[in-house]
């Protein structure tokens, strides 16, 4: 327990020790182990974060803080990257609408190319266009008792 301590005052006092690293846009923690460090990026998970380690060939166990320029930017590297060398199952956006093209999104993209899908299907007026606009369930779930809206609530009598 005394040398966790310990090591922890070691990074800290260390001068090249980044306290936040800024990849793909965003920034993440330099406490935190590789691995979850860039699972705080928005559009990498747990699986696709292992494998852009792997592939960097940066120790997953590491302090992302510790890490010196070259491996963070190799990191940054890879994660955009990742639909190159990731198997086809693995990426986010497979076959785009606009494009046909495989992608992975990662970051504010992600989050623009959502919202213009959704516009998209409020546009052409499909079910879950309609379902999105009136604010109900859109993927199939039971609507009898959950995800009402409004105060009231049982039954009211006269």
């Amino acid at each position: 327990m005394a040398d966790k301590k310990n090591a922890k005052q070691q990074q800290q006092e260390d001068e090249d020790f980044n306290f936040i690293v800024r990849i793909a846009n965003s920034d993440i923690d330099g406490l935190k182990r590789t691995v979850i460090g860039l699972q705080q990026i928005k559009g990498v998970g747990k699986r696709v974060a292992q494998i852009v380690v792997k592939k960097a060939g940066v120790d997953p166990a590491v302090k992302i803080g510790s890490l010196s320029d070259e491996d963070v930017k190799k990191l940054e590297q890879f994660v955009t990257t990742y639909v190159e060398y990731a198997p086809e199952w693995a990426i986010n956006r497979q076959l785009d609408y606009e494009t046909g093209a495989d992608m992975h999104l990662i970051g504010n993209e992600l989050e623009l190319t959502r919202k213009d899908d959704i516009n998209r299907m409020k546009m052409i007026r499909c079910y879950r266009g309609i379902r999105h606009e009136t604010h109900h369930k859109v993927r199939g779930q039971r609507t009898r008792s959950n995800g009402r809206h409004g105060l009231t609530m049982g039954v009211s009598k006269k």
